[in-house]
């Protein structure tokens, strides 16, 4: 049977840089199918979920949700049973973002994209693509077992490890490059308001904390409260120590965790002392969770 022709997705925000890139790659590539253009982060998880394409181009500077963090999205949704698209992020030149990338042996393209160097990327994505079995993109080949606990590639471990460092890497765009809080400049208290009231909630009483809409959800062994704080920002204002982030709108007490359930597809869910909810865990914060 014939192979299927590689398939790729891009998002970018700027139309016409999006339409210079197809182009471009229509010369470097002529045989890559681009199945999709999107304009922002969230486009780009739904359209990669649905279409499954082989390739990734990802602008680092997108709407809402920058392409790292897509890119982290995806990989904690993607099925277990199919190579995680090889990726590439594209950025205006920033020497803080390049030395990132290099440091984790991400590819990328610099804007304005130069043909040679278009080239160079075109030429280790297919060299990626090529080291991969026929029978992992055919549509036609049988339907592999269901993934056991410790399932997840090599391939995939290392893509994840790439994206959690360049999570907190500065001068990608993610979240401001900010210190750590000091022991002395760490929140204490939450100022949860509620109607003509300003509740005060000590944040040694919290349990969790997880971003709903347009609110982050405060979350005590007996109440629950909305403050409108992003949970980026109340990352940057808690110790790291006592809060685990092990979801994109998840932060709990770490000694807040009783178990931690790794059910037969492999995805983990942590039970809390003083809260009856399972909370998920995504493949980007597993690794918080291995036997001593």
């Amino acid at each position: 049977m014939t192979e299927r022709a590689p398939h790729a997705l891009i998002a970018e925000d700027e139309p016409l840089l999006a339409a210079a890139l197809q182009q471009d790659l229509a010369r470097a590539w002529p045989e890559l199918q681009v199945v999709a253009l999107v304009g922002d982060g969230r486009s780009a998880v739904r359209q990669a979920l649905a279409m499954r394409p082989d390739v990734l181009f990802f602008d680092i500077r997108m709407p809402a949700q920058s392409g790292i963090e897509a890119a982290a999205e995806l990989a904690d949704a993607w099925p277990d049973d199919l190579p995680f698209p090889a990726l590439v992020f594209a950025t205006a030149y920033d020497q803080y973002a390049v030395q990132a990338f290099e440091a984790q042996a991400v590819d990328y393209l610099l804007k304005p994209i130069q043909a040679d160097r278009l080239a160079r990327t075109v030429a280790k994505v297919q060299g990626l693509l090529a080291q991969r079995t026929p029978a992992s993109s055919s549509t036609a080949a049988a339907p592999p077992a269901a993934p056991s606990a410790a399932s997840h590639s090599p391939e995939l471990e290392a893509t994840m490890a790439q994206l959690r460092a360049l999570l907190g890497a500065p001068g990608l765009g993610i979240a401001p490059a900010a210190a750590p809080a000091s022991a002395a400049t760490r929140l204490s208290v939450i100022q949860a308001s509620h109607g003509t009231q300003i509740h005060m909630v000590p944040v040694a009483e919290v349990v969790y904390f997880e971003a709903a809409d347009k609110y982050v959800r405060v979350l005590t062994a007996e109440r629950e409260y909305l403050i409108r704080t992003a949970l980026k920002e109340l990352i940057e204002q808690l110790d790291p120590q006592e809060f685990w982030q092990v979801h994109r709108s998840t932060l709990v007490r770490a000694t807040a965790i009783a178990t931690v359930t790794r059910d037969e597809a492999g995805k983990q869910h942590i039970s809390l002392r003083g809260r009856p909810e399972r909370l998920p865990v995504s493949r980007l914060y597993a690794h918080l969770f291995k036997a001593m």
